[in-house]
C-alpha cells in the first residue's frame, strides 16, 4: 500500500465510538443537520429508521428527508408517518427530464434539503442505529478541513458475519487499487451511509444509477484531495440483498462510472465508446434466454450551477 494511504489511514480512520452524542451537541453550535434517505419501496424498514433518527437525535439533527424514488407501495406514507419530510422524486426540479436511478434521488435531495452537513442513509438497513449518523458527522463537526466522511462496516452474508459487498471486491476495489491507488484504504467504496458538506456536494457533478458512490468519491477527491476525506468504522451493517442478476447490472455501472472518470481525469485515451447493453441469461425448458438489460448511466452537473 502507498506510504500516503497508510498515512491517511492513521490520521483519517475513526471508529463510530469515539463520536458519542453529547460531544457531538457541544461542536454543533449552529450548524444546520440534515440526512436523507432515499428510498424506493422500503415501507417494511423507512419508518423504523426515521423513527430512530427523530427520537434519538432530535437535538442533532435539524431535519430527515425522504426522497420517494417512484415506490409503488406506501413507502412515503410509512416515512411521513414517521416524521420525515416526504418528496417524490419526479417532483423536485420538474423542468428537468427525469432521471432513473439512485443518484438522481440524492442530487435532487439538494435542492429541497437546508443543512450544511449532509448524511446520506440507505432506506433498506435493519437493525439501524442511532449512532450510524452520529458516526459520520463525528469528523465533520470536529474538523473543518473534512469534506466527505464514508461509512465502513462489516457486511453480513446469510449466516456469514461477513461476505456481502460482492460488487465492491470483485469490481469497484479492483478499479480503485489499479486506477486510483491513493484511494485503496477506504474499506466500502461503495457504501450508501456516507456524509459531507454542502459547499462540497454541491459542487461536484451526481451520477445516476449504482455510479453514483463511486462517482462521489473519485470526484470529491479531485476536487479536495486526500486530506479532506475520512471514513468511520460503522460496525455491521445489515440490509436485503439482491440477485446475481441485479448485482451484474450495478457492476456494468459502476465500470461506465470508472470508465467515465478515467476519460475526464485524462487516464485514459478511449479506443472506443463501451456499450451500454448487458448480455445476462436465464434457463429455460429450451435452454438459455438472453436477457439484454441497459446499464447506461447518466449525469446530473453540479448543483450550484442550477443557481446562478
Amino acid at each position: 500500500m502507498l506510504p500516503e494511504v497508510e498515512a491517511w489511514l492513521r490520521s483519517r480512520t475513526s471508529s463510530v465510538a469515539d463520536w458519542p452524542l453529547d460531544a457531538l451537541l457541544e461542536r454543533k453550535g449552529a450548524t444546520t443537520i440534515s440526512v436523507v434517505l432515499p428510498a424506493r419501496d422500503e415501507r417494511e424498514t423507512v419508518g423504523e429508521i426515521v423513527s430512530v433518527i427523530r427520537h434519538e437525535l432530535h437535538a442533532l439533527v435539524d431535519e430527515v428527508v425522504v426522497i420517494d424514488s417512484r415506490s409503488t407501495d406506501d413507502t412515503a406514507a410509512v416515512a411521513g408517518r414517521a416524521g420525515a419530510a416526504v418528496h417524490a422524486q419526479d417532483e423536485i426540479l420538474p423542468d428537468l427530464k427525469p432521471l432513473d436511478g439512485k443518484g438522481e434521488a440524492l442530487w435532487k435531495s439538494l435542492a429541497v434539503t437546508s443543512g450544511e452537513l449532509l448524511t446520506f442513509i440507505d432506506a433498506d438497513l435493519r437493525d439501524f442505529r442511532a449512532s450510524m449518523v452520529t458516526g459520520l458527522l463525528g469528523p465533520l463537526l470536529s474538523d473543518p478541513s473534512v469534506a466527505y466522511v464514508k461509512g465502513s462496516y462489516d457486511r453480513p452474508l446469510l449466516d456469514a458475519p461477513t461476505g456481502g459487498g460482492r460488487v465492491t471486491e470483485l469490481v469497484a476495489r479492483p478499479l480503485i487499487n489499479l486506477h486510483w491507488p491513493e484511494l485503496a484504504g477506504f474499506v466500502q467504496p461503495l457504501a450508501g451511509e456516507y456524509a459531507g458538506r454542502r459547499s462540497a456536494l454541491e459542487r461536484v457533478p451526481f451520477l445516476t444509477g449504482y455510479g453514483v458512490e463511486l462517482g462521489l468519491l473519485l470526484d470529491l477527491h479531485s476536487m479536495a484531495g486526500l486530506d479532506a476525506l475520512a471514513q468511520v468504522d460503522l460496525g455491521s451493517r445489515e440490509h436485503s440483498h439482491q440477485s446475481t442478476e441485479a448485482l451484474g447490472a450495478m457492476a456494468g455501472q459502476i465500470m461506465l462510472a470508472a470508465w467515465s472518470r478515467l476519460e475526464r481525469q485524462g487516464k485514459m485515451i478511449p479506443l472506443h465508446e463501451p456499450s451500454v447493453c448487458l448480455a445476462q441469461f436465464h434457463r429455460t425448458e429450451t435452454g438459455h434466454q438472453v436477457l439484454a438489460r441497459n446499464v447506461s448511466i447518466a449525469e446530473r452537473p453540479p448543483m450550484i450551477t442550477l443557481m446562478n
